[in-house]
């Protein structure tokens, strides 16, 4: 299945990078860190047979808009998923399934707080809401999450140490957090890290989000008891055991129905089981 590339306008002065193909029900992927649109090469092409899919580069990574971040709100979460919903309204779509990986994941669950009424089922790969993250990470188990630590402190150090070596840092987490290698070919990884070294600082600027405008907004969902009513699939490392969390308990405060499982690949499931990534969504867009 081919997929034709657009540049998109969801917002004054922010286009998106969209790769379109497909036919049918509308799918949206949205992609994690430190990756584009491209991880999802495996599990679009599958989902095209009878699916549109559109699979866009977030705003601040790949070869979408990096807007400036004066007032920490360029790249909250809600920003970015309001972009995500005005994507897809640019294709003629008001309602469509919604899929996404790590940081497009966070994304995803703030477009189904924030967009019920556009989003008819929900995937989340391999994350936890904002406001739960932060719980679960203490002592010397947070080593592990350095670089959220990293990136929340203020503007100016994280940018100056990250793009002094920018190719050292995010490979680190491409050859830490995948099993399997041969995965991530040795061109998409090289492609990744082109597009990481030149979003710096709209990477950065987009986890500094999350120890900020993310939390206050995740935590005034929970205060209003604001859920997850659409059809919810969560795939997940099991981080509950590492980490000293019940997963399925956590995540149905957010969603009482969802489907929870916990899936033995490491971090990157769409490039390391992109069939078993492709079986969960198939079975949540038959729900």
């Amino acid at each position: 299945m081919d997929f034709d590339y657009q540049q998109v306008p969801v917002a004054a002065g922010v286009s998106l990078n969209v790769a379109v193909g497909g036919s049918g029900s509308p799918v949206v992927l949205l992609h994690g860190f430190p990756q584009t649109h491209l991880m999802w090469r495996h599990v679009a092409a599958d989902l095209a047979a009878d699916h549109t899919v559109l699979c866009p580069d977030l705003r601040g990574y790949g070869a979408s808009s990096k807007p400036a971040d004066p007032d920490g709100q360029a790249y909250a979460k809600r920003t970015m998923a309001a972009d995500v919903v005005a994507l897809a309204k640019a294709f003629g779509h008001e309602r469509f399934a919604l899929a996404g990986h790590d940081r497009g994941a966070l994304v995803a669950i703030r477009a189904g707080l924030d967009h019920p009424a556009a989003i008819t089922h929900l995937a989340v790969l391999d994350v936890l809401p904002t406001l739960d993250m932060w719980d679960v990470l203490h002592g010397a188990d947070a080593a592990v999450a350095f670089h959220l630590y990293l990136m929340a402190q203020p503007p100016g150090l994280p940018e100056q140490l990250i793009g002094a070596a920018p190719d050292a840092f995010f490979g680190h987490f491409l050859d830490l957090w995948a099993r399997e290698r041969a995965a991530i070919p040795d061109d998409v990884r090289a492609a990744y890290l082109a597009a990481c070294r030149d979003a710096v600082p709209s990477i950065v600027a987009d986890y500094r989000a999350s120890a900020g405008v993310d939390l206050e907004h995740d935590r005034a969902d929970r205060a209003a008891g604001n859920q997850l009513r659409m059809p919810v699939t969560v795939l997940q490392q099991d981080w509950g055991a590492a980490l000293g969390y019940d997963g399925t308990a956590l995540w149905r405060t957010w969603a009482p129905g969802c489907v929870h499982e916990t899936v033995t690949c490491g971090h990157f499931m769409a490039e390391e089981a992109p069939g078993r990534v492709t079986s969960a969504l198939r079975d949540l867009l038959a729900r």
